[in-house]
């Protein structure tokens, strides 16, 4: 499949400048405070990789992170200074993607409601920026270096779903196997672990797994997504070994959604899935 390279989404609307620069003042303050990138974060509600990602340029600072770094960091004016940009820029801001993927993207980025069920790997919503620059550096045939750095940024960048006000209605369920494929490497694997159990706490998230050793399966058949677009009626995507499909078709999507109550019913409760992460955790 000839696939275009996605821009990210301050490349498509003409911001890379402001969030490159913007991201630059924020690591510089930040380190003259003395503060990590994981101390700093848990100030204002993100984790590392996000801090990180906003230091780079590849995911845009929100007004709300600039009003706090501006107290903690002693910023003197200079990111309240520039809200009105940011909130420009956000206001025009628009994410591109290969023209195989655009319509779900659009889709998802609107959705008042979200379930997948993932079978191989977690899903790129869920994914630390390890873990998913690791997926992309895997791939057969390999991708160039700079590449793999942004189709990492447009994944980080979809992750904004979940600043959204009111946040949308979100089920994962995902395989056990998911969970003990460790992608990247131990200290990988570990981060992303412990995203899981960040993302499995948030109010508007259901986060369950299916156990292995079920004796009985409803889906076997792979992983899929469905999602409800604001005002619109609900959809599902799959995709296979690069081959995406869009399914809109009323029954097709019936189909998939009965599959989905069933595995969700028969997976572990949302809190026995995040024990069992947390036993996964300390067993390392």
């Amino acid at each position: 499949m000839n696939e275009r390279r996605p821009e990210t989404p301050a490349e498509a609307d003409g911001t890379t400048g402001l969030f490159v620069a913007l991201g630059k003042m924020l690591r510089f303050l930040r380190e003259r405070k003395g503060l990590t990138q994981t101390e700093f974060g848990d100030l204002v509600g993100y984790g590392p990789d996000a801090i990180s990602a906003m230091e780079r340029g590849v995911r845009r600072l929100r007004p709300e992170v600039l009003i706090k770094a501006e107290e903690l960091l002693d910023a003197g004016g200079l990111f309240k200074e520039v809200i009105p940009e940011v909130e420009e820029a956000l206001a025009k801001a628009r994410t591109r993607h290969p023209e195989w993927y655009r319509n779900y993207a659009g889709l998802e980025a609107e959705a008042v409601s979200l379930y997948d069920y993932s079978t191989m790997g977690v899903l790129g919503l869920l994914q630390t920026e390890d873990y998913a620059r690791a997926v992309f550096t895997q791939r057969h045939p390999p991708l160039d270096e700079e590449t793999i750095e942004k189709r990492v940024a447009d994944r980080l960048s979809r992750q904004q779903l979940f600043e959204k006000w009111p946040p949308p209605e979100c089920s994962f369920v995902m395989e056990q196997a998911v969970l003990e494929r460790p992608i990247g490497g131990p200290a990988v694997h570990a981060d992303q672990l412990r995203r899981l159990l960040h993302i499995g706490h948030l109010r508007n998230v259901q986060l369950q797994v299916m156990p292995t050793g079920r004796y009985e399966h409803p889906c076997l058949g792979g992983p899929f997504t469905l999602l409800i677009p604001k005002g619109k009626e609900q959809v599902a995507y799959m995709e296979g070994q690069g081959f995406p499909r869009l399914i809109t078709d009323r029954e097709d999507v019936r189909v998939l959604a009965a599959r989905y109550g069933i595995v969700r019913a028969q997976a572990l409760n949302p809190h026995e899935s995040l024990e069992l992460i947390e036993k996964m955790l300390e067993e390392r």
